[in-house]
């Protein structure tokens, strides 16, 4: 399949959550027990569900998000935001408390720790994803996280499998007590130390054959390892692994990458791309993210990532 795809006519489907991100920026991040000054703070809109979903739309790709708001102003505000980039957001329920907030540190270097407060995300339940299923059944692929609870992470996955819809994972923040023997996972979206947890020992093509094992194991059919501006590792549970080079760029802000990786990824694999391609395209969206800042402002468009695109040249699978 060409990486230049057409989108689907079926939707892409996201569950996740929403957050208002309160940023602080600092020369550096503090140690335990260390008090630092900020240079400033920004107030945004954010939450790993929202932002992938964002980052699917600019794709160009129909998305419907799954998640819970407050009933708050936030909350109001966020959801005209988000039909204004073009996503449906008629899953997405009110419930009486404070929409999610996330805390945001960043330094001069452009990382990041977060601290988030689930707030009405954790009131997304089982319950909304049964009443929601036939819309998953009828999905392009789903896009999920691990920012709401795990009984409607895990029931909407059961519904993906059932219904033979590709289920594509970014399981943060990490989940040790996650079921993964229970469900059927197409692509595993995770940064390098995700890996570790996952895997217990480092992914590096070295242990090719231990991860292979372990993925068949976790019912895993594809792990993606991300790594900042090092390449992304891919390893198929059939076949040899491979490497896909990052877009060189002079990072201001991490904090959206990842969520740019796997929305764009995510787009690509549901309009039928090959998931080389589907790479290939999110390494530049995420690339590209870190040059403003804020999770969600930055993410580019579709135009944009294809004009990058060539950048990032085809590895060779054995």
């Amino acid at each position: 399949m060409s990486s230049r795809s057409t989108t689907s006519d079926s939707p892409l489907v996201v569950i996740g959550s929403l957050n208002i991100d309160y940023v602080s920026r600092v020369d550096e991040l503090p140690a335990a027990g260390e008090t630092v000054i900020a240079d400033d703070i920004t107030t945004c809109r954010g939450g790993k569900g929202a932002n992938q979903a964002i980052s699917a739309s600019r794709q160009g790709q129909q998305v419907i998000l799954f998640g819970s708001i407050g009933d708050d102003e936030n909350g109001a505000s966020y959801q005209k935001q988000l039909s204004a980039e073009g996503i449906d957001v008629s899953k997405i329920q009110e419930v009486p408390c404070s929409t999610g907030a996330a805390f945001i540190t960043v330094d001069s270097d452009g990382e990041n720790t977060i601290v988030v407060a689930g707030g009405a995300n954790d009131f997304l339940t089982r319950d909304d994803i049964l009443e929601g299923a036939s819309v998953i059944e009828g999905a392009s692929a789903l896009l999920l996280q691990f920012e709401v609870p795990q009984p409607t992470i895990v029931e909407a996955i059961s519904i993906a499998n059932e219904h033979e819809v590709p289920v594509i994972i970014n399981p943060s923040p990490a989940n040790a007590a996650f079921p993964w023997h229970e469900v059927q996972t197409d692509y595993l979206i995770v940064n390098e130390s995700e890996a570790e947890d996952l895997l217990e020992f480092e992914a590096t093509f070295f242990s090719a054959s231990e991860v292979r094992q372990r993925i068949h194991e976790l019912r895993i059919k594809c792990l993606i390892v991300t790594r900042g501006s090092k390449t992304t590792l891919v390893f198929p549970n059939t076949g040899d692994p491979y490497e896909v080079d990052t877009l060189a760029v002079l990072a201001i802000d991490t904090v959206g990458a990842g969520d740019a990786f796997a929305g764009c990824f995510a787009a690509w694999i549901a309009a039928g791309s090959e998931p080389l391609d589907a790479i290939r395209a999110a390494n530049c969206a995420g690339a590209l993210t870190t040059l403003g800042g804020g999770a969600q402002r930055p993410i580019p468009d579709r135009e944009r990532v294809e004009q990058h695109l060539e950048q990032i040249p085809v590895p060779k699978q054995t």
